[in-house]
């Protein structure tokens, strides 16, 4: 069982509300009330590094995270650095793998090299560089998956793992077992329920709500000595409340995977 204030929120389960420096202040403050005390930044609108730790600092949430694009980590990495080093956040990830081919190994291994390089520099500057999977990286290439090959071109030390619960099963992997191959590997856990709907398609739920069995997954996580678990909803909420989402999986949480 985990603890209370290791769990997280992605603000991009919110990024409709996250247009203007007001609005996220506005965001953090719901999210504090809620009962989270970290969140993972991502998906917010234009917003000074220095404007965005003064509205952390006084709602007293901890930026346990970010996501970085692909263009920033691998061409820009000193801005990264930066950045991250002023909102104190020791872990970053790598959110999706956009233009990447992943039908030849040449395109893996070129993928494989940039993390490992932009791995390395953050890791000289004490910031950890995740993969954060979809399930396009359950493809499988010279008889692999795609993200076996990744984690095994890489490093340990530059690349760990973000693994998305939500997505191992939707590329039909196993969430567990790719929790327990990451064994302190696996920083973060991105925890996003797995359910289905009439038209047999997969949905997005929140936790305790779909049909992931959170127990075991969570117990593999923290063996493997994953330090934040985070809650995202990826869900359009044109109709639906993202705050009344993150309380759902919050509350579920708190009730049944904590010790305190």
């Amino acid at each position: 069982m985990i603890k209370t204030s290791q769990i997280a929120a992605q603000m991009y389960t919110v990024r409709d509300y996250l247009k203007t420096p007001a609005d996220i202040a506005a965001s953090l403050k719901k999210i504090k009330r809620i009962g989270y005390e970290a969140v993972q930044l991502s998906g917010l609108g234009p917003i000074e590094t220095s404007e965005l730790k003064k509205m952390l600092d006084d709602t007293g949430l901890i930026p346990c995270s970010t996501h970085e694009s692909g263009e920033d980590l691998f061409e820009n990495i000193n801005e990264v650095i930066d950045k991250l080093s002023e909102l104190e956040t020791t872990t970053t990830a790598y959110p999706y793998p956009a233009d990447v081919d992943f039908s030849t190994m040449a395109g893996v291994r070129s993928l494989a090299k940039k993390l490992d390089k932009a791995g390395a520099a953050l890791r000289k500057a004490g910031i950890i560089l995740t993969y954060h999977n979809h399930n396009i990286e359950f493809v499988r290439v010279k008889g692999k998956t795609v993200l076996e090959h990744l984690y095994e071109l890489t490093d340990p030390e530059n690349l760990q793992g973000e693994i998305d619960t939500f997505w191992v099963q939707a590329g039909g992997g196993d969430s567990v077992q790719w929790i327990k191959s990451l064994k302190k590997r696996l920083p973060l856990l991105h925890m996003k329920d797995f359910g289905v709907n009439l038209e047999k398609e997969p949905v997005f739920e929140e936790i305790g709500y779909g049909n992931l069995s959170w127990e075991p997954i969570v117990k593999a996580a923290k063996a493997s000595g994953c330090k934040w678990y985070i809650v995202e909803q990826d869900r359009d909420h044109e109709k639906d409340d993202p705050f009344k989402s993150l309380r759902m999986s919050f509350n579920y949480i708190v009730q049944n995977l904590c010790v305190e």
